[in-house]
This record gives structure tokens, sequence and C-alpha cells, in this order.
């Protein structure tokens, strides 16, 4: 339905009501008993109320069609018309357009021929050729209003499109929030959950050590506070060598051997900040999971692509389990990038994790 006010919804026809200037002025100069004037603006004001709430449902063609109103249209129109001759056969414009207005596809032109012909009929009766050109405005009135009720149709599809294309919106940025807060905070609160660990076993051991591991754990807490606040300003980006250094200070606190590259090619701002997430998902995984010994990770530039491998030798994928949230929305960051995310066991056991991105724009959709 149509939230609007019924004046607002009629308004823009009330300019048509001046082919009542005929029938009214009829009925104030042609000389007609009393009764007859009264029945004759009685049925004329009846006529146009009803008229104007049929036409009111031109703005809902998908609700229920009112034949209560456009059957008193069609009786007064055709009734009066016929009554008291040609002054009143324009009328049947009115007919026509209220038939247009309300009625399902299927009966519109029946109606509007019907109404057309009833109109004819009377200018040729009463013998008014200059009149004839009313049973054509009947049929015009009714193209212009099929074709403007088409438009209406058709904005309101375009408006029901763009609301679902800002749901969309909405929801796809709620994904990529929770996906950043989660590679964020996952790395962060690993690595934090570690060293913490770590410090409570060097506690009496090695205090010097145990508090050189808890400064790490409050210089990772205070970069991961200062990540999450860029992240809700929608400032953050993580750039590769960024996380590579992350990770060398994270793998080696924990005893892990780590091979990483010297240096990182010059890369574009969107595949440097992907590849950083790869780097940090598969750091957090390896603290939490794996049981490795030694990570190695690669970059190279192949042709066109970069291509970042990462090793390790733990214990390797579990059969029987699926991807996590942390490398879904991985493969969907990389994805949206058009290039390619698979992970599985290594050639020599335990777990490879390889990203392949190009390093030439995608064109939007493209990698859909």
């Amino acid at each position: 339905m149509d939230p609007r006010p019924r004046w607002q919804r009629v308004g823009w026809a009330l300019p048509w009501l001046l082919f009542q200037f005929f029938p009214v002025a009829d009925l104030l100069t042609t000389d007609r008993p009393l009764a007859v004037r009264l029945v004759a603006a009685a049925g004329l004001l009846v006529f146009t109320g009803a008229y104007l709430s049929a036409f009111s449902r031109f703005f809902a063609p998908s609700g229920a069609w009112p034949w209560r109103q456009l059957l008193v249209v069609a009786v007064l129109g055709v009734g009066l018309a016929v009554w008291l001759g040609p002054s009143w056969a324009g009328l049947l414009i009115y007919v026509s357009a209220a038939a247009s207005a309300g009625l399902p596809q299927r009966w519109v032109w029946p109606a509007v021929v019907a109404a057309a012909a009833v109109c004819a009929a009377v200018i040729t009766v009463d013998d008014e050729p200059g009149l004839f050109i009313l049973p054509v405005i009947c049929l015009l009135t009714a193209f212009a209003l099929r074709g403007t009720r088409f438009l209406v149709s058709v904005n309101a599809e375009l408006a029901e499109a763009r609301e679902e294309l800002a749901r969309n919106a909405v929801a796809e940025e709620r994904l990529r929030f929770a996906r950043d807060l989660h590679d964020l905070l996952g790395h962060s609160l690993s690595l934090i959950a570690l060293k913490s660990e770590l410090a409570g076993r060097l506690a009496e051991a090695d205090p010097v050590r145990a508090r050189a591991e808890m400064a790490d754990v409050e210089a990772a807490a205070r970069r991961a506070l200062a990540e999450v606040r860029d992240a809700v300003s929608g400032y953050r980006q993580v750039s590769c060598a960024q996380a590579l250094a992350e990770a060398r200070s994270a793998l080696s606190g924990a005893g892990i051997t780590a091979r990483l590259p010297t240096r990182v090619p010059a890369l574009p701002g969107p595949v440097d900040a992907a590849l950083g997430w790869v780097v940090r998902e598969a750091t957090t995984n390896v603290l939490r999971h794996s049981g490795a010994r030694s990570v190695t990770v690669t970059l190279t530039e192949e042709g066109a692509e970069a291509v970042l491998t990462v090793t390790d030798d733990g214990r390797g994928p579990a059969d029987d389990t699926e991807p996590g949230s942390g490398l879904t929305g991985l493969a969907e960051r990389v994805g949206a990038l058009g290039g390619a995310l698979t992970g599985g066991a290594g050639p020599d056991g335990g777990y490879e994790l390889r990203a392949a991105l190009p390093l030439a724009p995608v064109p939007a959709g493209a990698a859909r």
C-alpha cells in the first residue's frame, strides 16, 4: 500500500475535474425541473467521489482492485450521459481513467473501449459531430494512464531493488568488520596468551626474561588496542612487512624456528595488505594448533602474480575438520582481489597455506 495520505495520492488527478465544467454548466443553464437538477447534481457528486476513490488505487496497482467504486463510476457515468445528453458524455472519460487506474490488466481495454463506444453513441444520437473528440480522448487517456502506471510499477521495483542493495551492503560491511576484528584479535590475543604463559613459567627461573616477556605482552595489548581503534575508524592497513616482523617475534617467543623473507618486494596496496593478513592468520594457526617446531615463509613474484607460501612441520590438517572462520574470511579477502587461497598437507608433512594474488587491478565484480 502507498503510505501517503489519500489526498496526496489523488492530488494530481484533481486538474482533470475541469472536464466537469460542461456537465456543471449544462446543469445550471438548461431548463429542467428542479427535481431533475437535484438528482443530477447528487449523481455528479457521488460520481466524483467514487472516481477519486478508485483513482487513488493508481499508486497501489498490486493491491485489491476497488470494484465497488468502479461500479458506481461506470453506472453513474453511463446513466448520466445517456439520460442528460452530450454535455455529460465527457463523464465517460472519467470512466475510462478509473478503469485504467483500478482494473486488472486483462479487463482494462474492454472497459475502455466500451466507455468510448457509449460516448460515441450518445454523441451520435444527439447529432453533435463536434464532440466526437471525446471518444478519442477516452482512448488516449487510457493509453497515457497505462503507460504511467507501468512507470509507477517500474519505479517501485527500482526502489525495492535499491533498498535490497542497501541492506546487502550493510550486511557485507558487517561481515567485513567481523572478519577484520577476528583477524586482529585472534592473532594479538594468541600472542598475549602465549607470552603470558611463558612469563609465568619463567617468573622464578629467569625473572629478567619473564619481565621482558610481560613487557612484550603489554606492547602487544597496546598495539591490538590501537589496531582495533583504527579498524573502527576505517583507517587500519596491515602491511606484509609488518606482519612478517610480528610473526618473527611471536614464533621466536614460542620457541619455533622461523625462516622468513629478508625483504618484501614493492606490492600494490591491497595485495600487500591481503598478504599481511595471510601471514597473520597462518602465524596464529601455527601458535594455536600445529605443534610445529619450524615455519618457513616464502614470497615470490611469479609473472603477474605475487605468491606467498607458509609451511610448517606440525601435525598437518585434520581429516574431519572444516576450515575455521579465520581461513574462510581470509579466502574471501583474497578472492575479492581475484586471487586464490589454498591450504592442506605440505610436501614433507605439516601444513601449507598458499596465497596467489594478481599484481594488476581486478575489475569490480570479476572475482565473483
